[in-house]
């Protein structure tokens, strides 16, 4: 159905229409940038915060250090290579998790969807499972699997799947009944219907459930590292703690945070390439 729409708006719009699409996107354009300074001058604010609140007394310079403090470490751990060690170990464990959850959680969810009986079947197990924490069933991870690579890699695509298989569920689930009207009428077969018309307009409910997977990837994951591991950021955290280098700890701390902000804009930025259509 997207396609069929964009076929009709391909028509070269008029001078005013022109002028109407300018105007909108320099409005755009100018609310964006303005967005930016204010979320830049937060960060700006909070940066100040970390670096003078522990020099002038507000809190333990021992248990917060300044934020140059933090910075000269973390650049320390990055020009002698250990940081990367430990952050392409976790980057490889989640990326393989998540990736496995994206190619089985969307196909199953769409079947799922697509047949109402299976679906209204399977909505309590699923909901019984989403519901049960990660963290908590990963000591039967460790117990079937062992404590290596496998049982880490299982227990991010476990906090990954569920998010991304009731997204997708609800996404296709939830198509607006018009869309399937105008699909029969045009003589569409099922699907030709699901693959122009229910999935382009379920993926930005799907990627609800990718973004929620995409920070559970890591922050499983670091929790996980914590116990059995001999790299990655969370090692790397719970080592620099019980040997009190809190520099080091903190300076990890910090690169989990980028690493997820990254994904998250990552993420954003690939959803708008997919629903452009939407804005037709």
């Amino acid at each position: 159905m997207s396609d069929l729409i964009a076929e009709k708006t391909q028509a070269r719009p008029n001078p005013r229409q022109e002028e109407a699409a300018k105007a909108k996107g320099a409005s755009l354009r100018k609310t964006r940038t303005i967005a930016g300074t204010r979320g830049l001058a937060g960060l700006v604010a909070l940066a100040m915060v970390w670096e003078f609140a522990p020099r002038v007394g507000l809190v333990d310079a021992y248990s917060i250090p300044p934020l140059h403090v933090v910075l000269q470490e973390w650049w320390s751990m990055t020009t002698s290579g250990e940081l990367w060690r430990h952050v392409s170990a976790s980057l490889t464990r989640s990326v393989i998790g998540f990736a496995l959850a994206i190619a089985t959680a969307i196909p199953l969810g769409a079947s799922i969807a697509w047949y109402r009986p299976v679906r209204e079947f399977f909505t309590p197990v699923l909901e019984l499972f989403r519901n049960t924490a990660a963290l908590a069933i990963l000591p039967v991870f460790m117990l079937i699997l062992g404590i290596g690579e496998t049982s880490k890699i299982a227990i991010v695509l476990y906090a990954c799947f569920f998010p991304i298989l009731l997204s997708t569920i609800a996404g296709v689930a939830t198509v607006d009944p018009q869309l399937l009207r105008s699909a029969r009428v045009l003589g569409l077969s099922p699907v030709t219907t699901f693959r122009k018309v229910v999935f382009p307009a379920a993926v930005p409910t799907i990627f609800t459930g990718i973004r929620i997977s995409g920070a559970a990837a890591i922050l499983v994951l670091i929790a996980a590292e914590m116990i059995g591991a001999t790299a990655g950021l969370g090692f790397l955290i719970n080592y620099a703690q019980f040997n009190f280098l809190i520099p080091k700890m903190y300076a990890a701390i910090l690169t989990t945070s980028l690493i997820g902000v990254a994904v998250n804009y990552g993420l954003v930025a690939l959803e708008r390439r997919f629903s452009q259509w939407r804005a037709i």
